[in-house]
């Protein structure tokens, strides 16, 4: 599941929750601290700021308090969370092994074994074959370890050397290393924070991106394998922007980006000659969007100067400035070019229209191309792995919300395209027993919103029946359909699935994101509400039956529509939640800070300041009745920090007036994204859904797999 973003004494629970218990275990509270920071222009004082000390043993007292009353809460359900989690591991075949990639000599793939957490990557040389090697077991390298993440997984061109970077607290601070892989032994080099790696040809030298204390990729270096001075090459200044390196598909250039929310600078350097300065492309301006890709005798350049919604062009490779740019691909109103994908012989313009993404195959210097058709009204399709710059074959993967991610290779030549694998769904899983399609609900101003719902047809009740709304609306990021065997539980249970597409996404091109942020965020807000409106006025859902979800910048969509509509809901599940904006947006010494001045606003800036605490989550709490709730984070996210939801679920204890629940849990081991292992993972997932179903009065309803 992205891409936001004092003394205390704790009260202990003294008695475990079970249906036969005489007394409801007590939450803890926070005790509120007077010293604690003022918040600019309205004097308030942030009575628990005191929760963002992560060292301080009382805020890992509460934490655990918190958890513990949780777990009390949760105690009459565990069961049910068994069932749940077998139910969903039933659906999944544990042994499996990825579709396999070409790249050089060797085929690559990664493979699962039962009961093993982590991904085991392996190739074979020459063909499918031939005798297996084990590039990197996770498994082995997470023994007696809580969390592991694999951020960097990048073979040499020659494919001796593999570089690849590992995260062990979740924080996603990653350390990068080298495996010879003839050998199998690991190079003694070791690289702290690094974000990004590039090779260059020799195989021998990397570039790699280093992040600074709050975690902004800034500065571009230069490693020599068994080298121990690596110089720096470039530092981007600016806080706005981060940084990336990568090697073109060509491996003909090695690309360094600059890039904020707005604007983007562009050099380049020939990957053949790794010691040579790299070269400027074109010279920021603000608002001036550009990212630059090699083939052949050009630089294929995606621009956002013509309009927002991108054009693609050409530029030569000598003189590469805008001035010589030649138009390929036109801006189009009504559809977003996302990227391209550039091989030998032809390329893949990327692009998104009417809320649905497509894949143009182009042939270089004539014709419109061959757009790949999709039989479904709601679906998602992507590119594959494809390594390979000189190919005939373009792999994609598809799904939907009833079809399982499928894997194909499309023919260049015959227009064909074959199926490589689907996902099994173990259990005699049938799509054609279940119904998805695209609505459409009406915001206040007109604007119509997409909300793409599935339910299982046999369970569909003429009238309302229980639903889960699920919403993000951030970054220009669109929240693609995506197939998951685990929400099968759901819509077994009678339970309808819904997301609502609601502006600040992309899913409809740049200006759908435009308009959900900044001075405009607030149409994320009221767009969900009308999408959960539309649902209840044609009678799929209630609000005595109507469940809603959201993480990260999702998490403050959560919290922002329940200040405003919290009788529209049943229950709440807050994950990772961005709900503390403006305390956060006020330190730039946090991770994200500074470079999000550019999707919610400065508040340094009295205008942006106003009108980003008129809607933060956290500042608008007032006392009244609020829905159940499932507030869950992570102690060491770099994302969103752990004291966010803290201090939401610590105020709100303080303002609701109503008997239902309100549960924080807090994962000690992990970060933004939950569990490292895949086990782990879906217990995560059958705890939030045994919230939910119980909520929805649907926790002791179950119908098996059929």
């Amino acid at each position: 599941m992205l891409f936001r973003f004092v003394c205390f004494f704790p009260i202990l629970v003294l008695a475990i929750a079970s249906p036969l218990m005489a007394q409801t275990p007590t939450p803890p509270s926070a005790k509120k601290i007077p010293k604690a920071m003022i918040n600019h222009g309205d004097r308030r004082v942030d009575d628990y700021f005191w929760l963002r000390e992560k060292k301080n043993p009382e805020v890992t007292a509460y934490l655990d308090a918190e958890n513990a009353y949780t777990d009390a809460m949760m105690e009459p359900l565990e069961e049910f969370q068994e069932q749940l989690y077998k139910e969903m591991l039933s659906r999944i075949k544990e042994t499996d092994e990825d579709v396999p990639y070409r790249k050089g000599e060797y085929y690559y793939y990664s493979r699962t074994e039962e009961g093993k957490q982590y991904l085991i990557y392996c190739r074979r040389k020459g063909s499918l074959d031939a005798r297996e090697e084990i590039v990197l077991d996770l498994n082995e390298l997470a023994k007696d370890r809580p969390f592991l993440a694999l951020g960097i997984y990048d073979v040499s061109g020659d494919g001796k050397v593999l570089a690849y970077a590992l995260d062990y607290t979740g924080f996603r601070e990653y350390t990068l290393q080298f495996k010879d892989l003839e050998s199998g032994n690991v190079y003694a080099d070791r690289i702290e924070k690094v974000d990004s790696v590039a090779w260059a040809n020799d195989s021998t030298t990397v570039f790699y991106v280093t992040e600074n204390k709050a975690k902004r990729a800034y500065r571009l270096h230069r490693h020599v394998l068994g080298g121990k001075r690596d110089p720096l090459l470039f530092e981007e200044k600016d806080e706005l922007y981060t940084i990336t390196v990568e090697t073109t598909r060509s491996e003909g250039y090695v690309v360094l980006t600059s890039d904020s929310a707005e604007t983007s600078e562009v050099r380049v350097l020939n990957a053949d000659n790794p010691k040579a300065a790299f070269r400027l492309v074109q010279k920021r301006k603000f608002g001036h969007r550009y990212f630059v890709d090699h083939h052949d005798r050009f630089f294929y350049i995606r621009s956002n100067d013509r309009g927002r919604n991108y054009r693609l062009v050409t530029a030569p490779i000598a003189s590469p400035g805008q001035a010589h740019w030649k138009q390929v691909i036109a801006q189009r109103k009504e559809v977003m070019l996302e990227g391209t994908d550039l091989f030998a012989g032809f390329y893949v313009a990327l692009e998104r229209k009417d809320g649905l993404p497509r894949l143009r195959i182009m042939p270089y210097g004539k014709g419109d191309g061959d757009s790949i058709g999709f039989a479904e009204e709601v679906y998602d399709a992507s590119p594959g792995h494809n390594a390979e710059y000189r190919t005939t074959l373009y792999r994609f993967e598809f799904q939907s919300l009833v079809t399982p991610k499928s894997i194909y290779d499309y023919d260049i030549s015959s227009h064909e395209r074959k199926l490589l694998k689907q996902l099994p769904v173990l259990g005699g899983y049938d799509p054609a027993q279940y119904e998805s399609k695209r609505l459409y609900a009406t915001a206040a101003d007109g604007a119509r919103i997409p909300v793409s719902i599935v339910y299982k047809k046999a369970l569909r009740q003429p009238g309302p029946q229980p639903a889960l709304l699920y919403g993000y609306g951030a970054y220009g990021i669109p929240m693609d359909v995506g197939f998951s065997s685990s929400r099968l539980a759901l819509l077994d249970r009678g339970m309808i699935f819904a997301i609502a597409h609601v502006r600040g996404g992309g899913e409809m091109g740049k200006a759908w994101h435009d308009s959900g942020k900044m001075m405009k965020k607030k149409n994320t807000f009221t767009d969900f509400i009308a999408a959960a409106g539309y649902l209840i006025g044609k009678q799929y859902t209630e609000p005595a039956r109507l469940a809603i979800q959201g993480g990260s910048a999702g998490g403050l969509l959560m919290g922002a529509v329940v200040n405003l509509r919290p009788d529209l809901f049943k229950a709440v599940v807050l994950q990772v939640p961005f709900v503390d904006v403006m305390n956060s947006m006020l330190d730039a010494s946090l991770p994200l800070t500074v470079g999000e001045y550019l999707e919610w606003g400065n508040p340094a800036e009295k205008r942006a300041y106003r009108y980003m605490r008129s809607y933060s989550p956290y500042d608008n709490l007032r006392p009244g009745a609020y829905p159940a709730m499932l507030v869950e984070t992570s102690l060491n996210d770099s994302q969103v920090m752990y004291w966010e939801p803290a201090k939401y679920v610590a105020r709100l204890r303080t303002l609701k007036t109503d008997d239902n629940v309100l549960l924080l849990h807090t994962d000690m081991d992990a970060g933004h994204g939950g569990a490292s292992g895949r086990y782990d993972y879906l217990r995560e997932i059958a705890f939030a859904y045994s919230f939910v179903l119980k909520e929805l009065g649907l926790a002791k309803q179950y119908s098996p797999a059929k």
